[in-house]
């Protein structure tokens, strides 16, 4: 058991809370109408996040295992079929396979901790900030040693335990990561172009909010939250009892939307100040931000607090990759601390391999997030909707029986669902709006 609730929402955030919600979503906001974006975020987290995500911690709680067995159970239970534990195996599969890929961008801004410290980048013009990333990519030792660091500090945590080691870290980790959060915040608003940042993310244009904004925020919604690959179910099994699942989940889904609005705060005012272009994903945090920290007052100091940021966030998330399958591990009698160096080692081989051939990072990133993902978030919502008599449903979820209980099951049973079709035709190229 999580020695808390809020040890649960600490660990269950830090699990959404990732380099998407730091590189991503500040953006796409920006890009898709601002405020109007936000408003259709938030209704597709209300119609597909957050049932989903209680559908999920209700299993886990119910099963009391890992998500291949649990299911199992739950199903066999049920009287349905076993075979739909293979969607709790395939979400654990889902997460190793993420933990591949995502640790060595990890070990990016381990690298960038780094220079941050040594004063790299300082006062170096775009070009060498820009020529230094591309250094970074072509160097297969330092990718490979930040990436080796970072497994080990993943796998370090999950060895320790549920209590003493995920547990203890998340209570420190967050709390963290919400204080550097809100420096940088603060930083922003001094150094940084504010206004223009808060423009460009708030300022509402619903002639943006078109067919692939809705996608995209549906997309973004589900993906957040870490659904469809085992870890908040398995999170779910160590959450206690008498603690509402719905209120709880709420809470998660508030916190992960805040910091990710936070981080945006604490960015594009960089950005606007220093006249760049704003954009996503690995240029902005490692080749833009680092040109405007280059060029600000206390920008060494701040960049390195900036990116010790992103590492927490990195490792809040990559415990919540390895911890399903450890789970598992340890109900067929491997010890912990020998099953997560196992699962470590496959995750450190599928790094070393994504290092050496860019196909394979890419070839991971898409059958993960395009295919294992929407297909587990998918059947999980069947499952609870669907498979899962309703009496027990209601028993294990904490609901009481009235008009919120009836809607989130009309919810999960239909709108959730086509939701996760939608995303899932869209990731394929095979629906657009």
């Amino acid at each position: 058991m999580w020695k808390s609730r809020w040890t649960f929402i600490f660990a269950a955030t830090g699990s959404a809370v990732g380099l998407g919600n730091i590189w991503k979503f500040p953006y796409i906001t920006g890009e898709y109408g601002g405020g109007a974006f936000v408003i259709a975020y938030l209704a597709c987290i209300l119609l597909i996040g957050i049932p989903v995500m209680i559908a999920e911690v209700m299993s886990g709680r119910a099963g009391r295992s890992d998500p291949a067995t649990a299911m199992r159970n739950l199903a066999t239970e049920a009287g349905a079929t076993p075979w739909w534990g293979i969607i709790g195996g395939m979400g654990m599969i889902a997460g190793l396979m993420i933990m591949m890929f995502y640790s060595v961008v990890a070990g990016w801004a381990l690298d960038y901790v780094a220079q941050s410290l040594t004063g790299n980048y300082h006062k170096a013009s775009a070009g060498d900030i820009e020529a230094n990333f591309a250094n970074l990519l072509d160097s297969r030792p330092g990718q490979l040693g930040w990436h080796t660091v970072f497994t080990l500090l993943t796998a370090g945590v999950v060895a320790a335990g549920v209590t003493k080691g995920i547990g203890k870290a998340v209570d420190i980790l967050m709390p963290m990561l919400f204080a550097f959060l809100l420096l940088l915040v603060g930083y922003s608003a001094v150094y940084g172009d504010f206004a223009a940042g808060l423009h460009f993310m708030f300022d509402t244009d619903f002639s943006r909010l078109n067919g692939e904004a809705i996608l995209v925020a549906m997309g973004h919604a589900f993906f957040t939250l870490s659904l469809g690959m085992g870890a908040i179910m398995a999170y779910g099994a160590y959450f206690p009892g008498n603690a509402s699942i719905g209120k709880t989940v709420i809470t998660i889904a508030a916190l992960d939307t805040i910091i990710a609005l936070l981080a945006g705060m604490a960015m594009f005012p960089l950005v606007f100040a220093n006249d760049l272009t704003p954009g996503q994903g690995p240029g902005l945090m490692f080749v833009t931000l680092p040109i405007a920290f280059s060029n600000m007052s206390g920008g060494l100091f701040f960049g390195t607090l900036f990116f010790t940021l992103v590492s927490i966030a990195a490792l809040s998330s990559s415990i919540s990759l390895i911890e399903p399958g450890v789970a598992w591990l340890e109900k067929r009698g491997i010890k912990r601390v020998v099953s997560t160096l196992g699962l470590a080692f496959v995750a450190w081989l599928g790094g070393v391999a994504s290092i050496v051939d860019g196909d394979v990072f890419n070839a991971l990133d898409y059958i993960t997030a395009n295919i294992l993902l929407p297909l587990g978030g998918l059947f999980i919502a069947i499952f609870v909707g669907w498979v899962l008599p309703d009496k027990r449903v209601l028993t294990e979820s904490g609901m009481a029986g009235g008009q919120l209980y009836r809607m989130w099951r009309v919810v999960l049973r239909y709108v959730a669902p086509l939701g996760i079709i939608a995303v899932f035709l869209n990731s394929l190229g095979l629906l657009e709006l």
